[in-house]
């Protein structure tokens, strides 16, 4: 994958000093570990209801020294912002092209040592009934852990609940991830359904 913010030297001690700065005076705490041995993981940041999520994702993710990459609609990335996007950790995405982008995910994982790939579960901003399978099929297909991340803007805490092991069937497994975020709340709370 392409170079990173999170893996540029001098940048990177800078941007974690001044999130963990950030996060102090906005009153957040970071919660939950990642575990010492991974390397790569897809993880879902939800709630997704919001365009302050990103760069609150992106602290917590110095904070706790998270290599991220993270998927975001192919329009954010146009010029003259497609460069910093790109080294921000984005990775643009087609939606018409929803098979490809799963395949080309897990692709970009084998091919990596580390890789830490954010996929929204949701999809969009706007309130879903149901999580899109994307993220648990690329976690499926590269054989890798989905870390559960999260936001909880009313108790202004964000971390990680864990890493959840697929089975391959969704139906079963998609149900029992959503179980964790129950009690979290979004920036805009009444657009993450919980169940």
């Amino acid at each position: 994958m392409h170079r990173t913010m999170f893996d540029t030297p001098v940048i990177r001690p800078v941007l974690r000093a001044l999130s963990l700065l950030t996060l102090r005076l906005a009153g957040w705490k970071v919660e939950g570990d990642i575990p010492p041995d991974l390397k790569k993981c897809v993880m879902i940041a939800a709630p997704h209801t919001s365009n302050w999520d990103l760069p609150f994702t992106l602290m917590i993710a110095f904070a706790m020294k998270a290599p991220i990459y993270w998927m975001g609609k192919d329009s954010i990335f146009k010029p003259p912002f497609r460069r910093l996007m790109m080294w921000m950790g984005g990775v643009p995405v087609d939606r018409s092209k929803a098979n490809n982008m799963v395949q080309a995910s897990i692709d970009s994982m084998q091919a990596s040592e580390q890789m830490f790939l954010i996929v929204p579960p949701e999809g969009t901003r706007s309130k879903v009934d149901q999580w899109k399978t994307g993220f648990y099929h690329i976690a499926h297909g590269a054989q890798v852990p989905v870390l559960m991340g999260f936001l909880d803007f009313k108790r202004k805490r964000g971390g990680f609940l864990g890493t959840f092991t697929t089975s391959g069937n969704a139906e079963v497994d998609i149900p029992l991830i959503r179980q964790h975020y129950a009690g979290i709340q979004g920036k805009k709370s009444d657009q993450f359904a919980q169940h």
